[in-house]
């Protein structure tokens, strides 16, 4: 059997706050696919949504060609939104929806995908870097919550709210960007639950200091855990191996 050319490991925690883990992760090291969704807490069934996305993505085959493989997976996402669009309507609640981020590994580069404001990192020769961008206007407080009518309607009213989610609106896009696949490079997927805790200069000291993803996985729930904690918190460590 050949070993994968990378090593990955994944944890969620409920946090110290909220009644319920609204968090999912995957794990495909078989297809090189690794996700982390975050359900909207501040709607209905945001557990519903992102165990939903991570149960659709887990059945997914990756085909040889990676271009096929985003096209799956960005089409299996935008049903994954029809079908929490037509769940919230016909259980007559304003939405059911969720994050969420992927990555995928390819031998010539990586792809990092996402939904929302679930963050990729990504850590090659350098300093770590936030490869995703929030999807949300203004500051964010601790609930997530969706902009209904679009941000740009009430910049105001709607400062700190989510523009893109997975169930919130049709069309679904998902953003992409490339990142190098290069041996020894790190990649950190998380829900905000890491983010609100730990800023990225921490986050970049972390993976600075624990290069095996075990021990950096474990750093960054100590380092949660042991503050507010006030979402839940998930986490995806991929190295590539040297």
């Amino acid at each position: 059997m050949t070993a994968t050319p990378y090593h990955a490991v994944g944890h969620t925690e409920i946090g110290k706050v909220r009644r319920h883990n609204e968090d999912a992760l995957l794990l495909r090291d078989d297809a090189g696919l690794w996700v982390v969704a975050d359900g909207l807490g501040g709607h209905a069934a945001g557990d519903y949504a992102s165990g939903l996305i991570v149960e659709r993505l887990a059945a997914l085959t990756r085909p040889a060609d990676v271009c096929d493989f985003i096209d799956a997976i960005e089409d299996t996402l935008a049903q994954v939104n029809t079908e929490l669009l037509r769940c919230a309507a016909q259980r007559r609640v304003d939405m059911i929806a969720s994050t969420v981020v992927v990555l995928v590994y390819d031998p010539d580069f990586m792809l990092c995908g996402w939904v929302g404001d679930s963050r990729g990192y990504g850590r090659c020769l350098g300093p770590l870097r936030q490869l995703t961008r929030d999807h949300v206007h203004g500051i964010k407080d601790d609930v997530t919550q969706f902009a209904q009518g679009g941000a740009a309607a009430a910049p105001a009213a709607n400062a700190g709210v989510l523009t893109r989610a997975v169930g919130a609106q049709e069309p679904l896009f998902v953003d992409w960007v490339l990142a190098p696949s290069a041996p020894g490079a790190q990649y950190l997927l998380c829900s905000d639950g890491i983010n609100k805790e730990i800023p990225d200069p921490e986050l970049d000291a972390e993976c600075r200091r624990s290069g095996e993803p075990r021990a950096l996985l474990t750093r960054l729930f100590e380092l949660a855990m042991g503050r507010a904690a006030s979402d839940n918190v998930t986490a995806v460590v991929v190295r590539l191996q040297e």
